[in-house]
């Protein structure tokens, strides 16, 4: 995510999050106060980038919120990641274009308004409009009549209101049809983007956003920016999956040694980020609650392809070069204790059963190699400016670590400790602000979690040219073509074999690098059980118990 718009547009100005820290249960439809009949859940969090609306969260921390508060027509499975139905009753089609929706009744949302078909019609209609600047937008596009809401020429002006490809036919059942045919559509309606919404929502935006309302298993009790957030069991829930606690204190933290510290001294029962330097002896700290799997994660450095000095082809040169300067194995298995491993393609392992992951298609170009490094960055006339920064946030994820070692291994290669230098950003919101404003002049980080399970969403969000995540700036009609006909194709062995076609494209221009991908890594209290990670690395809250 995710993963994760710039999904379609850079946005221009970002919406400050201010939920107010009122209660959103008693009279209107939710459960009990915080901590009611029992104790939170205290887990560690960081402050969203956007505002909580479904289609307009493209980040982890803002997308654990909305994956709590709201249920759409699919959800994931948090053992195997496949597409299940949640509360969709049926999804039918004859031809893989015209799809009609069944959606299950009886399902309410937390201001106890019913959830209708008209529900979500509304919801994908502003999520898809132009005016409304959801970074999410992007995931509507293969809907009839995205373009006519959504103008791809800048300066156009939308010529509808509502997307000719929805349709309601009653209040559990509506239509959808496609720009062309995308057999694996439906495996794609578990991304919060296509959550419905209720009519309050529409009726008052801006009180809305200060109380947001779902229909999900929690809803938000209580929030105070850049501290908290309380999430208490929604009673009348009508999904299979509900909370088996009192609720789930998020705790931001801008240091995830501190969020350790916690953990051990029993201030914290889960910590989805633990610190680099803790991972080799995190299973003894924790006396074996610990959690280390695979998870649909790669992390990658980016290009501001939108500057000049990184366009052309000495610059495609030097950005294989400095992929080809970064020791992956080395900073794997000495910063990470081997919970990550190197990636060879700009995907994940998690989809070698689904389809998609190739081992080592990217290569030598992903390989370690000292000097073929020097040559290539040499011969195409040295880095830009003769030096080259690299920036992320550094109050999650040990950042700071791995980027030193990667600037490191760089400068090493070179001969030169000044060639690669780190730039810090204190937090998550800031770093994503400046990405998305276009304000990167050397590489960032731009690590992707998936969305949904399939190889397309490791490469058409983030590298299409009007991707939903294309933070670097990337354009190349011949990847665009290939990806939109592996979304026409009829089978799927056709449609992943169009998408690695384009992959191969990505190895050729580096527009990014691919570093590792990451395993989901969690330690939990003594006081909670039950805990697990879901394949994109998110703690499943809904099944954690107290002792």
């Amino acid at each position: 995510m995710r993963g994760g718009t710039r999904l379609a547009t850079a946005v221009a100005g970002l919406v400050a999050l201010a939920l107010a820290a009122t209660a959103c249960g008693g009279d209107d439809g939710g459960g009990g106060g915080a901590g009611a009949g029992g104790e939170l859940v205290r887990a560690s969090w960081g402050e969203p980038q956007h505002p909580l609306e479904p289609a307009n969260t493209n980040e982890v921390q803002g997308g654990k919120v909305l994956d709590m508060i709201f249920r759409g027509l699919k959800r994931y499975n948090p053992d195997t990641a496949e597409a299940e139905n949640a509360m969709a009753e049926s999804i039918e089609t004859e031809d893989q274009q015209n799809f009609t929706i069944t959606i299950e009744d009886g399902w309410t949302f937390q201001d106890g308004t019913p959830v209708t078909a008209q529900s979500y019609v509304d919801a994908w209609n502003y999520g898809a409009h132009i005016d409304n600047a959801q970074i999410g937008s992007y995931f509507f596009e293969f809907i009839d009549g995205y373009d006519d809401v959504h103008p791809a020429e800048e300066g156009r002006q939308p010529t509808a209101d509502t997307m000719s490809g929805l349709e309601v036919v009653d209040d559990t059942t509506f239509t959808v049809r496609l720009r062309e045919p995308f057999s694996l559509w439906p495996e794609t309606l578990g991304y919060a983007a296509y959550a419905p919404l209720p009519q309050s929502f529409f009726d008052n935006h801006d009180a809305w956003l200060e109380k947001p309302v779902g229909n999900g298993p929690y809803l938000i009790d209580s929030y105070q920016p850049s501290r908290s957030m309380t999430l208490v069991p929604y009673e009348d829930f009508a999904g299979d999956d509900a909370a088996q606690n009192d609720g789930v204190e998020l705790i931001v933290y801008t240091d995830n040694s501190t969020a350790y510290t916690d953990l051990q001294a029993g201030n914290l029962d889960v910590a989805d980020d633990i610190p680099a330097a803790q991972l080799r002896n995190a299973e003894q700290d924790l006396d074996g609650r610990f959690i280390n799997q695979p998870a649909g994660i790669i992390q990658t450095v980016s290009f501001p392809l939108y500057q000049e000095e990184w366009q052309g082809e000495e610059a495609r040169r030097i950005r294989q070069g400095l992929s080809r300067a970064i020791d992956r194995e080395q900073i794997t298995r000495t910063i990470f204790n081997d919970t990550r491993t190197p990636a060879t393609d700009f995907t994940s392992p998690v989809l070698q059963e689904a389809g998609g992951y190739q081992e080592g298609l990217c290569g030598d170009v992903c390989e370690f190699d000292a000097d073929a490094a020097r040559e290539m960055i040499e011969d195409a006339g040295g880095l830009p400016g003769g030096s080259v920064t690299l920036t992320s946030n550094v109050d999650t994820g040990s950042h700071r670590e791995w980027m030193d070692a990667a600037c490191n291994s760089i400068n090493n290669v070179l001969g030169d400790t000044d060639a690669c230098v780190v730039n810090p950003v204190p937090t998550f919101a800031d770093f994503r602000n400046q990405v998305t404003n276009d304000r990167m002049t050397g590489m960032f980080r731009t690590g992707w979690q998936m969305d949904y399970p399939l190889i397309q969403n490791f490469l058409q969000p983030i590298y299409y040219s009007t991707g939903s995540s294309n933070d670097s700036g990337y354009d190349n009609p011949e990847f665009d073509a290939l990806v939109d006909r592996a979304n026409a194709a009829e089978s799927e062995e056709e449609a992943v074999d169009l998408f690695q076609q384009a992959e191969e494209l990505l190895v050729e221009d580096m527009p990014a690098i691919p570093l590792w991908y990451q395993n989901g890594i969690a330690g939990y209290s003594e006081r909670v059980d039950n805990v697990k990670l879901n394949p994109f690395s998110v703690p499943v809250f809904t099944d954690i118990t107290v002792d």
